[in-house]
């Protein structure tokens, strides 16, 4: 986002309290003031005008006893109506359960955010864990899978104003990664990081990339699971390829 902070109608109070809010995950119980600089990189006498703002707005709470901040009642009200504006989840879930089921792999939904991909839904088979990953978990885009399916989908033009907008990117690596996605999703319909250039050895993952109607950008729904499980020849011979007719699927159930 570097190029808009020199631009007049960028907002930058505005930018900052939205970084705030989207430094929250899944598993806080709660982030004073000093763990939310340390995460926005925003001074802390900044971090603290901006949080009562956002406890008066209720986008944030704050307990009477401690001082711990926690979304609030106003972003819960963002979210859910964020959610509902996207058709594509309603239709995708019965697809997606079905894939889950059949394959025995975490099936998500994630977006780009900053340089990384956030898993925004998912799906899992019947009777598995609790402790697969959930929504709000964050995957770097150049070494993921779910990464690798984003680029693979995106034209010149989104790739160019991509790397100028996350400047923490490596160009060459992000465009390499890129050449090889956009093959594998043309040929193969879904796109993977190979073990020996993933972010982690425990998990491996499929991804294939959708346009919605709704957004800009692709999204990329995944297959997940544990590499010893979901194995790279699984992949290649059958998850990867039901994936790819999930979402094949799902951009007819849309159309």
């Amino acid at each position: 986002m570097s190029d808009l902070k020199g631009d007049k109608r960028f907002a930058n109070t505005l930018a900052r309290g939205l970084n705030i809010l989207r430094a929250f995950r899944p598993a806080d119980d709660g982030l004073s003031n000093l763990e939310l600089s340390a995460r926005t990189g925003i001074p802390r006498s900044t971090i603290s005008r901006l949080t009562f703002t956002l406890c008066s707005l209720g986008y944030l709470t704050h307990g009477r006893h401690h001082d711990l901040y926690r979304l609030g009642p106003a972003s819960l009200a963002l979210g859910n109506i964020a959610s509902a504006t996207f058709a594509f989840v309603d239709a995708a879930r019965p697809i997606m359960q079905k894939l889950a089921d059949q394959t025995g792999t975490l099936i998500g939904v994630a977006v780009h955010d900053e340089g990384q991909m956030l898993m925004v839904k998912t799906w899992r088979p019947a009777g598995s864990p609790t402790i697969w990953l959930d929504v709000g978990f964050r995957m770097p885009i150049q070494t993921s899978s779910t990464g690798a399916g984003f680029l693979g989908a995106l034209s010149d033009n989104e790739f160019a104003k991509l790397t100028v907008r996350q400047p923490q990117l490596d160009t060459k690596e992000i465009s390499d990664l890129m050449i090889v996605s956009r093959n594998q999703v043309l040929a193969q319909g879904f796109a993977y990081v190979e073990a020996k250039d993933r972010f982690t050895k425990s998990i491996n993952a499929v991804a294939a990339p959708y346009r919605p109607t709704e957004f800009g950008e692709p999204v990329t729904f995944l297959c997940g699971g544990n590499s010893d499980e979901l194995t790279e020849l699984a992949i290649k011979s059958t998850v990867g390829p039901a994936l790819g007719k999930a979402v094949k699927a799902l951009e007819r159930a849309t159309a």
